[in-house]
């Protein structure tokens, strides 16, 4: 990659910034509520953009090191974001419509609830919005397999 560590780390924060700040427009300007599973997404996104963003400033020892973080991160974005889709695609055939990410956290312990987040509700299935054939769980997954692809390759550069 022929552009500056911190450019590329810097874009992939701005990158994760924008989906962001396009999620929260879909949730209070259109109306969506996010689901357990989008609510995960949103946070792996939110780290991601964190490390990256703290690794554009870093030292080069560092910045690996966040690089590498930021990699992780977005490799478990992509599985939620695969599950979510694969939920989308097959929905169980007895829906169990849970509580939301906040009525989980207020009635069971953290320990039960971030479980439940992981685990989905007939909430996760619902398709409420889609962009050339393919759904928001679709568009994550994409967006953080891409991400993961450009921090892989960042790091096998920056290697030599």
């Amino acid at each position: 990659m022929a552009a500056s560590p911190r450019a590329v780390l810097g874009g992939l924060a701005l990158w994760c910034g924008g989906l962001l700040g396009y999620g929260l427009y879909l949730q209070h300007g259109v109306g969506l509520e996010p689901c357990p599973m989008c609510i995960v997404q949103r946070y792996a996104l939110i780290l991601v953009a964190l490390a990256t963003a703290v690794a554009a400033a870093a030292g080069p020892g560092l910045r690996r090191v966040l690089a590498w973080l930021a990699l992780v991160l977005a490799l478990a974005g992509a599985a939620v974001a695969a599950r979510q889709s694969w939920l989308q695609w097959y929905p169980p055939e007895i829906l169990t419509c849970g509580r939301d990410l906040f009525g989980m956290i207020e009635s069971f312990p953290l320990k039960r609830a971030i479980p439940m987040i992981f685990r989905g509700s007939g909430d996760c299935t619902a398709i409420d919005w889609t962009f050339l054939g393919l759904t928001i769980a679709n568009w994550s997954f994409l967006n953080f397999v891409a991400m993961a692809a450009a921090l892989l390759a960042w790091l096998r550069c920056s290697r030599r």
